[in-house]
């Protein structure tokens, strides 16, 4: 049940302050690939955008759970460096948003997806750092080959892990084929994260919290998109930890 005590478990999901073109207007806009959106409600939530302003971390006390979307690159001072030549496109204040959003979030034991960029941010969050850009360290473009376009490949799923169990027995410690589109990538993991799932070229997919040292049972963060394909598992996943009321 949601904190309201509506059916559908409210989600929230960090949304995007970008230019855009609509009709006749073209001006700053909160927005968010419709798929986040579509992807939530079907697995049977009640989607909420959130922006990136100052406090929006107030909101936590109303959802039942919160996804962290993909976008632009983290702002390499986040995590305590200088922007390298490849650094992208930044947004510094959306940064600090979500930052504040996911640490309140966490706090108040909330479930927790992070997606693509979300992943980044997490692990941010609790202190990790970031590979500013990946071809650089694994001597290639296969995570994100095509501008404006998602890729695939293999992640490697570790075993026994909740990552495991959300993509069902079968994908146990085996590979899975998944949309894939970034350059950045999880260095360092942040305190109390342990990775559960990898790219053939060692790159870190996916991770979630250490339940064994008292992590929230789903904080679950991928480096692909899941959104972006046809496997509602993650999305069902969150859905159903939201549902649950505390004790």
């Amino acid at each position: 049940m949601s904190a309201g005590g509506a059916a559908r478990p409210v989600i929230g999901i960090s949304a995007y302050r970008e230019q855009a073109r609509w009709g006749v207007w073209d001006r700053p806009a909160v927005l968010l690939p419709s798929n986040y959106v579509e992807q939530v409600a079907a697995a049977g939530g009640t989607p909420v955008l959130l922006p990136p302003v100052p406090g929006i971390e107030a909101a936590v006390s109303g959802l039942d759970g919160l996804v962290l979307s993909g976008g632009p690159d983290v702002e390499p001072a986040a995590y305590g460096q200088q922007a390298g030549p490849h650094t992208m496109v930044t947004r510094p204040e959306r940064d600090a948003a979500e930052i504040a959003l996911f640490r309140a979030a966490h706090a108040a034991g909330l479930p927790v997806l992070g997606i693509c960029r979300g992943m980044q941010l997490i692990n941010v969050a609790l202190g990790g750092t970031l590979t500013q850009h990946l071809p650089d360290v694994v001597g290639h473009d296969g995570h994100s080959p095509t501008p404006g376009a998602m890729a695939e490949h293999k992640v490697r799923i570790g075993p026994s892990s909740r990552l495991a169990e959300v993509l069902g027995a079968a994908e146990t410690g085996t590979s899975s084929a998944v949309p894939t589109h970034h350059h950045q990538g999880v260095d360092c993991l942040g305190t109390g994260l342990i990775a559960s799932a990898w790219a053939d070229d060692g790159t870190i997919e996916a991770f979630e919290t250490d339940t064994a040292a008292g992590g929230h049972p789903f904080t679950l963060a991928v480096q692909w998109h899941p959104e972006a394909g046809d496997e509602p598992a993650l999305f069902r996943a969150l859905i159903a930890a939201a549902s649950i009321q505390p004790a």
